[in-house]
């Protein structure tokens, strides 16, 4: 049995996964409204966290303040040699902190944030970067490949989140740069849709440039799922990591202010920010 405790976007992507796969999750949410969309999924819903414990739960929440009030109650009803994978974005600090916590229950925590957006959730295609021991790792392997074909053990405990930011990171500078750069060459006469063209068959290519300006910023669809308030806090963290280890970061720290400046609102797509610039003059 699998647990799946948070059912936002992210979530109930993989709770609609799992389902697909024959593992139908226990799954829980806060939101009651949440809950009716994962029992239309098919989703074994539960009235509880503490209700999800089973040999594996997945976590996918906002923030580690959601993760801390949850183990609260799901560790104690874990069963020993369990494992938690959280795909939640977090301080690395805080995943090393769970992790400790899970280790005096008996319980293994795995720091597992994703990348690849509910759409990568839902067909089975995230890519996990794992942060932990390796042997609850291999243990609950066989059904973290439910939903990602891609899992990468980067080392011990907070190594999966240091990764994810440093990943984030870089996919906010890349939207950043590449508005400019369209915006650069839209204004001195050549299309947006030439362009990418272009640096998608070249070396200027990014994901940005190859996923997001294609699939959700040119075609004005906005509807990737990841919101600009969860980049921002991703690249908060990024930054207080940067700060806490001494890692200068002048190019990304610019990209930064720019999707403080952008005046997208936080619940908008993060895409939108990316469009901001290429039609702004900042």
């Amino acid at each position: 049995m699998i647990g799946l405790i948070g059912l936002g976007n992210m979530g109930l992507a993989m709770a609609g996964r799992l389902v697909a796969s024959g593992h139908a999750p226990l799954a829980f949410d806060l939101d009651p409204a949440r809950r009716q969309l994962a029992v239309a999924a098919g989703a074994q819903v539960v009235e509880s966290a503490a209700a999800t414990a089973a040999d594996l739960v997945l976590l996918s929440l906002p923030d580690e303040h959601v993760v801390a009030a949850v183990l609260e109650v799901l560790l104690p009803a874990m069963p020993r040699g369990g494992v938690i994978a959280d795909t939640s974005t977090l301080d690395p600090i805080a995943a090393r902190r769970f992790a400790a916590a899970a280790e005096r229950q008996g319980v293994a925590y795995l720091d597992a944030p994703v990348s690849g957006g509910p759409a990568g959730a839902a067909a089975g295609m995230l890519a996990m970067m794992v942060g932990g021991a390796g042997g609850p790792l291999d243990a609950a392997r066989p059904d973290l490949s439910r939903i990602a074909d891609r899992i990468l053990h980067v080392g011990e405990a907070g190594a999966g989140q240091v990764a994810k930011l440093v990943n984030n990171l870089l996919v906010a500078t890349h939207l950043v740069a590449a508005a400019e750069a369209l915006r650069l060459g839209t204004r001195a006469g050549v299309a947006p849709e030439a362009l990418l063209a272009v640096i998608n068959a070249a070396s200027g290519r990014s994901a940005a440039t190859e996923v997001n300006w294609p699939r959700w910023i040119l075609n004005g669809r906005f509807d990737s799922g990841f919101s600009a308030g969860l980049m921002r806090k991703d690249i908060r963290l990024a930054g207080a990591l940067a700060t806490s280890v001494g890692a200068p970061m002048d190019v990304c720290d610019r990209a930064v202010t720019a999707w403080g400046q952008s005046g997208i609102a936080d619940d908008a797509d993060f895409n939108r920010v990316a469009a901001a610039i290429f039609e702004g003059s900042r």
